[in-house]
Formats: C-alpha cells, structure tokens, sequence
C-alpha cells in the first residue's frame, strides 16, 4: 500500500509504503516497509519509489564537465573548488605537456576554469583535465552556485530551458555539472540571469515552470506585451525527464 503522493515532500525515516513495493534510491527497507532515507520528493515508477533529494552536495564521475576556481598553486599543481566535498586537481602537465613551465604564468588563485573530470580514484582523487572542445579559462562573468541535482532541470529538455534564457537576455551561460552557473552580459541582464536561475533552483520540483520562467523573463525585460504564438515546450515531460535523472 502506498502512504505517500508522488512529489510529496518527505523526511528521514518517514514510511512511504508496505507491502509490494521495492526501495530505489534514497530509500531503505525494513521488515515490509519502504522509508525514506533523507529529506526529499517522492518518485513513484510503477512499483519503485525513489526520494529526490532536495538539498545534495556534488559527488565528482568521470567524463562530468565543471567549472573550479583556483584555490592554491604547488609544484606541479592546481588545486580547485568544485563545489564539492572533495577538491580537485589540475596537473601541469594537462597544460604544459613535458615542459617545465612557471605555473603562475598560466592560472593564478582565483580564475575561473570549465574543465572535464579525468579521474576519481577509491580515495575521490579528483584529477581534472582541460582537453576538450569549450574547456579553458573564463574571462569577467559572474558564477551562480546551485544545488547540482537541480542542473536537469535548469538545461531542460534538449537545453530548451537554458537557451531561452541565452536568447532572452543575450548572455552567454554555461553550467557546470557540479551546480556552477557562469554568466558574462551586461551587469543589468547578468542580475537578470541569477534571480532567474535561483527560481528555477527553488521550484524545480514544481510543474509548469517553464511556462513561469518564460513569463518572469518577460516581465524581468520589461515585455509585457502579447507573447507570439509559438510552439511551447512539452513542460510534462520535462518534468518526467528531470526526474528520471535524479532516480537513475
């Protein structure tokens, strides 16, 4: 028997359900009951129920893209946050190759990097790389952190959510796997693109949100005028695909 609605919001040790149901992620099982591990939304898929975290610190895998910022500088070494419990490291030689080359001539503390994760060892050794179309230092733009498990939702389906913010405000927006927003445009449209990308970070759980985002970045750009006709994103399953990836 099901106790719970789907996108319920739940809490530690709470009983989603008895009987013949199987325990996904964010659940555990005790004697015949599914209960929820953390504080979360219910997934309901046939008969798997998963809690969606609402708050969750980034957990590094191979191949992710993110963007760090240099935190410190040794030998033979860049040392990054990654917005995560475990920091992450650039070896020189993803830079220079063989040559034996001044560090601080390259990135110094503070700059902004969009790099790929190279490898996580049993430790969580973060080893990140900068071979790869797109990757490099980032020059001016501001950096937006949000929780990484709302990153889905704010690309959307196809990147349709984040390439009607590109196309509204004109601003160049790039999102780090590990829940770091970059943005570079003029400084009104960049406030414009933050108190976006928070609301969606807010009600990401929430339907019909794009519509919503569509609407704020209108009212935002000072258009409140009738809105052209054009075909309007199917916000359903944007939603169901935003949760598929947080219970996979």
């Amino acid at each position: 028997m099901l106790l719970v609605e789907d996108k319920q919001i739940v809490v530690p040790g709470e009983i989603l359900a008895e009987g013949d149901y199987h325990s996904g992620r964010g659940t555990f099982t005790e004697e015949d009951k599914v209960c929820s591990s953390l504080v979360g939304l219910v997934a309901v898929r046939d008969k798997k129920i998963s809690v969606i975290p609402l708050q969750s610190k980034y957990i590094p895998k191979r191949g992710d893209v993110v963007i760090g910022k240099v935190s410190d500088i040794r030998f033979s070494m860049w040392n990054l946050d990654i917005n995560s419990p475990y920091s992450g490291i650039l070896p020189a030689a993803e830079v220079f190759g063989k040559e034996k080359r001044d560090l601080n001539r390259a990135f110094n503390v503070g700059d902004v990097l969009f790099l790929r994760v190279v490898d996580v060892d049993e430790v969580k050794k973060v080893k990140l790389g900068l071979k790869g179309r797109g990757l490099g230092k980032f020059r001016g733009g501001i950096l937006i952190n949000i929780t990484p498990t709302k990153v889905p939702r704010l690309i959307g389906k196809k990147g349709s959510m984040i390439n009607m913010i590109k196309d509204q405000t004109r601003c160049e927006v790039v999102v780090g796997q590990n829940g770091v927003v970059w943005v570079k445009g003029k400084p009104e449209m960049e406030r414009i693109v933050q108190k976006v990308v928070k609301t969606i970070e807010e009600e990401a759980h929430t339907s019909g949100l794009t519509d919503r985002i569509r609407d704020m970045l209108l009212e935002l750009l000072g258009e409140k005028t009738e809105k052209p006709e054009t075909e309007k994103p199917d916000t359903k399953d944007e939603e169901d695909e935003y949760e598929e990836k947080l219970i996979q």
